[in-house]
């Protein structure tokens, strides 16, 4: 058995416990050999590939980032790419892929399932956005992360009595700002699944004014839009872009709203407000132990589903079972904040 495995889409931290666990399942139990394709499906396209073997994967499991690489190709626009893929495999001789990445990677691995390819899928996000499973890795660790950012910028909020907006990753969902603002003790979180207005975000600060609170900790999500009640502070509605353009997936990149709102914020109150962007330092750097092992339970799954034949399929976490369900359930729909986790952070605003 001959099985290659390619990481695409953003870097997370648990994606080389997922590699691992590849190559210790295939080589370790069922006598298989494993390659890897470097940086996502361009690795397939252009027949870059690396040999992964135990020395390769020796010592990697706490590492951040993935060792084959990444890239957001979208083999679907590049003139000949798909032919290629299937040129590969044949060329190549492998019996099965295992696609490590996110919505964007799974349906690229989709589609060519449907067109013969045998492929199994493993989620990847630090958003915790795909449909199917109840967590995906990397998510835990940023998570983690936000959360002692929040906690640091507490105390420089209270020895200053400022407003601080913190803005998290998260893309069109707001796991990462409800989870780390909970666990932070944010006094306002706001996200992409329940709209607000800048008078409900004032009116939140200056309550606590008045009871001797004279500092704020709001958690933002990314991808939340700027409300229209702001443009009387000269700023437009609608998403906060970092810059024009798309990526290969025709996604817009995100990125500015917790600026936007520092500016309105301290605009309408007259309070002193900061802003504090983590960005990329949410998915890099030492995976959490919980993501380590999901990661690599993730793996262990991923290299059965292969060997038994079961292609089409992703692996999933539902409750503490892994189980295979179909690859097209973790692209159907974004996985979106439930009311009842919302309600929960609601009970501490202000």
């Amino acid at each position: 058995m001959r099985i290659g495995v390619m990481t695409g889409g953003g870097d997370c931290p648990g994606l080389n416990a997922v590699i691992r666990a590849i190559v210790r399942r295939t080589g370790g139990m069922y006598g298989g050999e494993v390659v890897g394709f470097r940086f996502g499906w361009a690795g397939l396209v252009e027949r870059n590939i690396v040999p992964l073997g135990i020395d390769q994967v020796s010592g990697i499991l706490p590492r951040g980032g993935t060792i084959l690489g990444t890239s957001r190709t979208n083999p679907y626009k590049i003139e000949g790419g798909v032919k290629k893929i299937h040129e590969c495999f044949k060329e190549e001789r492998l019996d099965g892929l295992i696609a490590v990445g996110g919505e964007d990677t799974l349906g690229v691995a989709h589609s060519l399932f449907e067109e013969g390819l045998p492929i199994v899928g493993v989620p990847k996000t630090i958003d915790n956005d795909i449909a199917g499973t109840d967590f995906t890795f990397g998510f835990d660790t940023a998570v983690h992360i936000a959360t002692e950012a929040i906690d640091r910028l507490h105390t420089t909020a209270e020895s200053h009595n400022r407003v601080v907006v913190v803005e998290v990753m998260g893309r069109h969902t707001g796991w990462i700002a409800v989870k780390a603002g909970i666990a932070g003790g944010a006094d306002l979180i706001l996200i992409p699944e329940v709209p607000f207005t800048l008078a409900e975000i004032c009116e939140v600060i200056e309550r606590r004014h008045a009871r001797g609170k004279n500092f704020s900790i709001l958690v933002v999500a990314e991808g939340s839009e700027f409300p229209k009640d702001g443009h009387d502070e000269g700023e437009e509605a609608g998403l906060v872009l970092s810059r024009s353009g798309t990526d290969a997936f025709g996604h817009v990149r995100l990125g500015g709203i917790g600026n936007k709102l520092a500016r309105a914020i301290e605009k309408r109150t007259g309070y002193e407000t900061r802003v504090s962007v983590l960005g990329y330092v949410q998915r890099g750097g030492t995976p959490t132990a919980f993501d380590r092992v999901l990661g690599t339970r993730f793996g262990v799954a991923a290299a059965d589903l292969v060997h038994t034949g079961q292609f089409g399929k992703m692996v999933s976490l539902q409750g503490d079972r892994v189980i295979p369900i179909e690859m097209s359930h973790g692209t159907r729909s974004l996985k979106r904040v439930d009311n009842e986790l919302f309600d929960v952070a609601r009970t501490f605003f202000g």
